[in-house]
């Protein structure tokens, strides 16, 4: 438990674990809570999502233009797990504060891509395609490695849900379904490119440098279960394939989700403390 806390949580500047409240955006028994708070789905989803959100050049350039991520892919990974913890089980004024924290960190991102076009960060479009990567990936974890049995009406309240956080980080259009969803992302694939930056960013999410020997195996367990649950195209896009068999991957992935939910069943994590 301690190895996975120092994972999200930066313990040399004295973050903790984000406290649950009971007058967050969204209330006890919402579907995102039940979805963000699972440990081993998010951290397969959230790898998942970095990739397919980074196949948009505009997506990518704002990160690699802006941002220390060649030293610090740890930082960031654990900066969006604070964030979507935050917006998903904090009090409303703390979520509130960071959504205008990460606005206007926004309004100062901007430039241009290799080929000249010009991107911002808080270019509403844009924003959607960073939504909707990663809601897909997030609620496709939660399926393959906490709800398999996930209805249809549900998975539709998550992206309901999820899309309240998009619309206040203003992105539009944001898709309010699964069937919404699958059609944003189709819109945006005559967008999506690779290059040798897409490459470097892929190898350096992948290979995030392992903090302990007992963090090795895991990390590299995940990282197979992230490449496994990417969308097909994505996968294609980015050439990878796990190593090992997709059944002994999610056999694998399965039983370490179940042993951390038992792990941390004390906790609460879906519910307000």
């Amino acid at each position: 438990m301690r190895e996975v806390r120092s994972t999200f949580n930066d313990q040399a500047r004295g973050e903790r674990p984000v406290p649950a409240s009971d007058q967050a955006l969204f209330p006890v028994g919402s579907v995102i809570r039940r979805v963000h708070g699972d440990v081993t789905s998010m951290m397969v989803g959230g790898v998942a999502a970095l990739l397919t959100q980074m196949l948009h050049p505009g997506a990518l350039a704002g990160v690699w233009d802006h941002s220390d991520v060649n030293a610090d892919m740890l930082g960031r990974l654990r900066r969006t797990a604070r964030f979507i913890a935050t917006t998903t089980y904090a009090h409303r004024d703390s979520a509130m504060e960071a959504i205008a924290k990460v606005k206007a960190i926004h309004e100062q991102v901007g430039g241009r891509l290799p080929d000249g076009t010009e991107y911002r960060a808080t270019d509403p479009w844009l924003l959607a395609w960073v939504h909707v990567a990663g809601a897909i990936n997030f609620l496709d974890g939660w399926r393959r490695y906490g709800e398999p049995g996930m209805s249809g009406a549900d998975q539709d309240r998550y992206f309901a849900e999820h899309g309240e956080i998009a619309r206040l980080l203003d992105a539009d259009p944001v898709p309010r379904s699964r069937a919404e969803a699958e059609r944003l992302v189709r819109e945006f694939r005559p967008e999506l490119r690779t290059d040798e930056r897409t490459r470097t960013y892929r190898d350096l999410v992948l290979n995030v440098p392992a903090r302990s020997m007992a963090q090795a195996p895991v990390q590299l367990l995940l990282k197979n279960a992230a490449i496994d649950l990417l969308p097909p195209f994505a996968r294609k896009m980015h050439v990878l394939s796990p190593p090992l068999a997709g059944t002994v991957v999610r056999g694998a992935t399965y039983g370490l989700a179940s042993a951390l939910r038992w792990a941390f069943a004390g906790e609460r994590y879906r519910t307000a403390k």
